[in-house]
């Protein structure tokens, strides 16, 4: 009799919930739930564009809308398909995205008194509001406490747990003196799923405490006392609300409340397994093992590699954390990343894009691609930096813009898009320089999600500029697929699951096409990659001195040179 496990992916918009067999990761169904509230499940502020949250609500209704219709559709798709063969769930979620509870671990915004106000309900990870306050923790830390900065890139970030706290201390008294504790929603969904709320209690991610809260067991976990009331005055009798200890995903935090189980159709006997990030259980789901850089691609992008422990790491300036156990135990994940990929796309079609490439989204899109796909690499004389939502890796800064140069009174929406995507890409290629830069081989790269498995002209483009092959997953739902596998896991072998996460990805992952770069492509690219290399550093450093008068020349040679050799 075949068993299966459930991961329940909550991303920026939506949540979806998969439903895997354990014995070879064949995906046999799945339903995904649009978050009611805010902007495409967003709270935001047209007088802020730097605030995202989120309504915690939405992810409990989403879990049973979810688990449901998919057991519903397993079952057509299976006749023998029995909900009782359910072994596990697994949880990846966006991060760092915390949020203040009360004792009883209940979200502050489920209280009448803070129902209207933003900072008591969760705080994405994509809001930027505290950007001062994480310049102020960089500055303190490396002033008194510069190995916090070194495990982290060597700049905290507004994305980031401490920050939004800070920030949260700062702007909503309110909020922060009622809060008891915070916790991040990888940690209160599968607290939430098992029925014990209690923040004493709830087993926090070694993933989402060791990239964003600056926990480490060398300086015995959370940042300490002294330093957070140096931050600002009190903020250190927090830290004993908190937590001392956090796991890995392979660990059960216990079964399937009996609360839950009646409401899903499930027994009390399917594990939990501690959650994580999205981007980490990715790359799980992907693959990834020594060697391999798995790309999680949506609507920002993660970048994630594993090392074992025991063999020599160097820290590496601009990723966002080097952690024992993010990934999987015995490794150290090493986190990087791109804040804004499908995004910018989003935001170019639904804001500039004309109706002549069509009147729907999708319609859009096709024709952009299809039309760009025509074009040479240089051809279009344009070219664009990725940061229309601040820089994550390597600048670590959210107080950047995107950039678009070149354009012309002929430039066209298709040509600009091509030179999005290649903006992107030409990010994605600093973060490998980096991170190889710093003794970590980068020996093959697996690309993830919606925008590899559906975005054959973005596939290749990456492979011509960074020169590599890019293989694809299997699976493109695969931070739903690596939360599952971590249920297994945490299920166990005696359960009809697995006893490590290696041995479940032997069996339940793969990959299937692989771009291969184009040469004549690669060596267009090579030259403008030195452009923007020329603009990234002149635009986003301090150290950068030199002028600009050359890029507009050059870019203006390079398309000449193309459009003659057509």
């Amino acid at each position: 009799m075949s068993k299966y496990a459930v991961g329940l992916d909550f991303g920026t918009n939506s949540c979806r919930a998969l439903i895997v067999n354990v014995e070879n990761g064949n995906e046999l169904a799945s339903h995904v739930f649009s978050y009611p509230t805010g902007e495409a499940g967003v709270i935001v502020d047209d007088k802020n564009p730097n605030l995202a949250r989120q309504n915690p609500a939405d992810y409990l209704e989403g879990i049973e809308v979810t688990i449901r219709h998919a057991i519903s559709k397993a079952k057509v798709a299976d006749q023998r398909f029995d909900s009782m063969d359910i072994i596990g769930i697994g949880v990846d979620t966006t991060g760092s995205s915390p949020m203040p509870v009360d004792e009883q671990g209940d979200a502050l915004c489920f209280k009448e008194e803070f129902k209207n106000n933003p900072a008591a309900y969760v705080w994405l990870w994509k809001d930027h509001t505290s950007y001062q306050e994480a310049a102020q923790i960089t500055e303190l830390a490396a002033k008194i406490r510069p190995q916090f900065l070194a495990k982290i890139g060597g700049a905290y970030s507004s994305e980031w747990w401490w920050s939004k706290i800070l920030h949260c201390k700062n702007v909503a008294p309110e909020v922060y003196n009622n809060a008891f504790s915070w916790v991040e929603i990888c940690d209160w969904i599968p607290a939430n799923l098992v029925g014990n709320l209690n923040p004493a209690n709830i087993r926090r991610s070694i993933c989402a405490a060791g990239h964003k809260a600056m926990f480490n067991d060398s300086w015995n976990g959370l940042p300490d006392k002294e330093f957070l009331d140096e931050l600002s005055s009190g903020l250190g009798k927090l830290r004993d609300r908190l937590f001392p200890q956090a796991y890995s995903a392979e660990q059960k935090i216990g079964n399937l409340s009996a609360e839950w189980a009646e409401k899903l159709g499930l027994s009390t006997n399917v594990a939990v397994a501690v959650g994580a990030f999205d981007a980490h259980m990715g790359a799980v789901g992907a693959g990834v093992k020594e060697g391999t850089l798995v790309k999680i691609l949506g609507t920002s992008t993660c970048d994630i590699m594993i090392s074992p422990k025991g063999k020599n790491l160097n820290d590496i300036p601009g990723v966002c954390g080097i952690v024992d156990g993010s990934v999987m135990n015995n490794y150290f994940g090493i986190e990087a990343g791109q804040s804004a990929v499908g995004d910018i796309f989003l935001w170019f079609v639904n804001n500039l894009v004309p109706e002549s490439y069509g009147k729907t989204q999708e319609e859009k899109f096709n024709n952009l691609e299809k039309e760009a796909s025509k074009l040479k690499p240089g051809e279009t004389g344009l070219l664009a930096l990725d940061w229309n939502n601040g820089n994550r890796t390597i600048l670590v800064d959210v107080r950047l813009g995107g950039l678009l140069l070149g354009q012309t009174l002929y430039t066209q929406p298709h040509e600009i898009y091509r030179a999005l995507i290649e903006a992107t890409a030409f990010g994605a290629l600093a973060i490998i320089d980096r991170i190889e830069e710093y003794g970590v081989p980068i020996k093959e790269v697996v690309n993830c999600g919606g925008l590899a498995s559906k975005n054959p002209l973005l596939m290749q483009i990456y492979a011509d500029i960074t020169n590599r092959p890019m293989k694809i997953s299997k699976s493109d739902q695969t931070p739903a697929l690596g939360a599952a596998m971590f249920s297994a896991v945490a299920a166990g072998k005696n359960s009809g699951g697995y006893n490590s996460i290696e041995e479940a990805q032997k069996c339940m992952t793969g990959t299937t096409s692989v771009f291969n770069p184009i040469h004549e492509n690669v060596d267009v690219y090579k030259k403008l990659y030195k452009l923007y290399k020329q603009m990234h550093d002149g635009f986003g450093t301090k150290e950068w001195n030199g002028g600009m008068y050359n890029v507009m020349k050059e870019l203006l040679n390079i398309r000449d040179e193309v459009r003659r050799s057509k």
